[in-house]
């Protein structure tokens, strides 16, 4: 069975349950971490009918997970939104306010400070929040990282605090990786750290998967907590589409591995 496909995704998640893990969304472990638990964590970057694809295989089969949505329009789908909530998962914001107010400048010569920057960044941040939630219940929020961006969208938290909005918690910052592994698709791969700029954590947790299948075959050596990280637009059974991703992210991923090593 190829491997990121909708086919081998349900597959994992058939195994996790059948290796006795429970799911929780994002929220839910933050208040109340059950022992035996595995978080699905879906950063909807583009492709938002992928995330549709994944929210009803795991709606088919009991199981919640957590969607990230970035406010901008190839992420920003309403319909898709309201839809995926009302299968019984979780919505939140995958914000990126640093970039897009650098993005915005008209005059790209003026000469910001930073506590400017973080400001309009916090205001603009606070705009699309409230957008989401006149759609659906967002309590949690979790960055995105651009790797062509050299600004680290968590910038604004050194001057604001998110609880202060009513967020329950951000996955970078809230999550206890001492205890939690954290498992990313980042880069098409399940072992990317080698192509990944931002999607890191400090965790004693290592592993080299090599595939879906490998996490599959090895899934008796995950600790009783787990965080994955999906990017739905890489999952399809259509074979075209499977290609033309598959060869854009190897692509993308020579890139990105020189970027890694100039740091």
């Amino acid at each position: 069975m190829p491997d990121f496909t909708l086919n081998t995704y349900k597959k994992l998640l058939t195994s996790l349950q059948q290796q006795g893990f429970s799911f929780q969304t994002l929220e839910s472990f933050l208040k109340n971490p059950e022992k035996k638990a595995v978080i699905l964590r879906h950063d909807v970057d583009k492709l938002p009918a992928n995330s549709l694809a994944f929210a009803r295989i795991q709606h088919s089969m009991g199981i919640s997970g957590t969607y990230y949505f970035r406010a901008v329009p190839i992420s920003w789908d309403e319909a898709v939104i309201r839809e995926i909530a009302s299968l019984g998962h979780e919505i939140g914001y995958h914000y990126e306010t640093m970039d897009t107010v650098s993005e915005k400048r008209t005059v790209k010569s003026e000469k910001w400070n930073s506590e400017k920057f973080i400001n309009a960044a916090y205001d603009e941040f606070c705009i699309n929040l409230e957008m989401f939630r006149k759609l659906v219940p967002v309590n949690t929020i979790c960055m995105h990282g651009s790797p062509r961006s050299k600004f680290d969208n968590r910038e604004i938290w050194k001057k604001y605090d998110y609880r202060q909005l009513g967020i329950t918690g951000e996955p970078y910052y809230d999550v206890d990786y001492n205890k939690v592994a954290y498992l990313t698709d980042t880069g098409r791969r399940w072992n990317g750290s080698s192509v990944s700029i931002r999607d890191k954590v400090d965790s004693p947790f290592h592993y080299n998967f090599r595939s879906t299948q490998d996490i599959i075959d090895k899934i008796h050596q995950l600790p009783g907590q787990v965080l994955f990280t999906f990017h739905p637009q890489r999952w399809t059974n259509d074979p075209v589409l499977w290609m033309k991703e598959y060869v854009s992210q190897m692509i993308k991923n020579r890139v990105k591995a020189v970027m890694v090593k100039r740091g």
